[in-house]
């Protein structure tokens, strides 16, 4: 294994991590092999099913306890790294795969393939496998595959002309959309009721915008298959500019860097949106969820809400691009800050990590987010779940086309290069765009602070120049 690379926290994250409450503890239990793992709530019940998962396998394991410390959405990942940095990260941490390459260039992720046997790793799609693979390694198990797109209200897009099934089915241009969310504006002179499209953009959620759309407009990765960093293509220039459009157009909230995922939930059950984004397959339920509160007069329906028929609808493709579904592929990631790892103990992390990935745990989540698993194991034991009631089948189909169309995986990318466009993301693309939105910066000045921040990275030669 590779020297460690941490990343700049010294003392400060020894001291940070000392203050998390439910501190993972990795001393052994007795005589049995300790396996932490810090996890968030990957779906609504997760965190109160995880202890019965948890006392399954101890039961069924003698010689190896799981200990699980949990955290929320917003916090996992700062508590992850800040353990990392400190040299003491968890057996097994829940991640977004697109984060993988900045733990592998760390040295700490463990390439679970020397340890994981044949059939662990042949129950699942390879495709999506793959997303856990760097290089020749492979650092974990995929738990889902989601797609995350954009979504409508059935009777305002009606309303507004739009042929959603053929959307589903056939995908729309860029040109399309925009003249289709222009139509869902309703508003008394100045004063704007209802809105077009709206994406949440608070703090790094504007980060979701702005990479679920630009796979579409011909930048399905930030490397081409000649590793060149593509975002400083002119193709770049040309979708910040379309963006930007749309908010000029008055078709989406001017304030777009204040609206958080919470209020754009709120916005789109009370009507103020034809279309909200991102999407997921689970809102056809929470909005369904609703409209039952809503029948039953139940008080805690969100206030002032509309009866809303969720419908799932695919990103626009931009000029140049192509139909490029944005797959969150997430799981387990296997973790070490041994330098010289006990091999016995390793083989048990990678047990542990398939058998949070796959069977019953997968089945169960999955269907809680509306998605269909990616493990063999687990679509046999989705098959013996009672069925969802009420499920839209235009969205189940809708869904299933677009699974066809997410970008492979990129296990060629160099973890190292991977980590560097990661550090572009966070320290220029993410703030740009959001004085974008905000109509603080121009299109042509986040292209040349992207252009910028990669030659200087990259060197001119490995970026795209077109």
């Amino acid at each position: 294994m590779k020297g460690k690379k941490l990343w700049g926290f010294g003392m400060a994250a020894v001291m940070l991590a000392s203050m998390f409450t439910g501190k993972i503890s990795a001393e052994a239990s007795g005589d049995k092999d300790v396996v932490t793992a810090l996890l968030p709530p990957v779906s609504a019940t997760y965190q109160d099913k995880i202890n019965s998962y948890v006392e399954a396998f101890n039961k069924e394991n003698p010689g190896i306890e799981i200990q699980v410390t949990t955290a929320s959405w917003e916090d996992v990942t700062q508590k992850l790294d800040v353990q990392v940095n400190a040299g003491s990260p968890p057996d097994i941490a829940f991640i977004g795969s697109d984060g993988l390459s900045k733990y592998v260039d760390s040295g700490m992720a463990v390439d679970i393939s020397k340890y994981a046997d044949e059939e662990m790793m042949a129950d699942f799609d390879q495709d999506i496998l793959n997303y856990f693979k760097n290089g020749d390694g492979m650092y974990g198990f995929p738990a889902y595959c989601e797609v995350q797109c954009i979504g409508g209200n059935r009777q305002f897009l009606e309303e507004a002309g739009i042929d959603w099934k053929k959307v589903q089915e056939e995908g729309w241009s860029y040109d399309e959309f925009r003249e289709a969310i222009n139509n869902g504006v309703v508003k008394d002179g100045d004063d704007v009721s209802r809105y077009g499209f709206l994406f949440a953009c608070a703090g790094v959620t504007a980060k979701d915008y702005f990479s679920i759309f630009v796979r579409n407009a011909g930048m399905p990765s930030a490397f081409d298959k000649d590793l060149k960093y593509s975002y400083t293509s002119t193709k770049m220039l040309d979708f910040l500019t379309d963006l930007r459009a749309l908010i000029d157009d008055g078709a989406m909230p001017k304030e777009l860097g204040s609206i958080d995922a919470g209020k754009r939930w709120n916005m789109f059950l009370t009507g103020q949106t034809m279309i909200t984004g991102k999407g997921l397959s689970s809102f056809e339920k929470s909005a369904r969820d609703n409209n039952e509160k809503l029948k039953n007069s139940d008080s805690s329906a969100v206030e002032n809400s509309i009866e809303v028929d969720y419908i799932v609808l695919p990103v626009p493709v931009f000029e140049g691009g192509e139909q490029q579904a944005y797959g969150a592929v997430d799981g387990y990631i296997c973790l070490t800050g041994e330098r010289n790892p006990d091999e016995e103990h390793l083989k048990n992390v990678a047990k542990v990590a398939y058998y949070l990935a796959s069977g019953e745990r997968a089945a169960q989540t999955c269907q809680e987010l509306y998605l269909n698993p990616i493990c063999e194991s687990g679509r046999k034991a989705y098959d013996e779940l009672s069925p969802i009631e009420g499920k839209n089948e235009d969205n189940t189909k809708a869904v299933q086309t677009l699974l066809t169309q997410v970008g492979e995986a990129r296990p060629d990318i160099p973890a190292e290069l991977s980590a560097n466009a990661i550090k572009i993301e966070d320290e220029v693309i993410v703030p740009k765009f959001q004085g974008l939105l905000a109509g603080e910066v121009s299109p042509e000045e986040m292209y040349q602070a992207i252009k910028d921040a990669a030659y200087e990275r990259f060197g001119e030669d490995g970026c795209v120049n077109n």
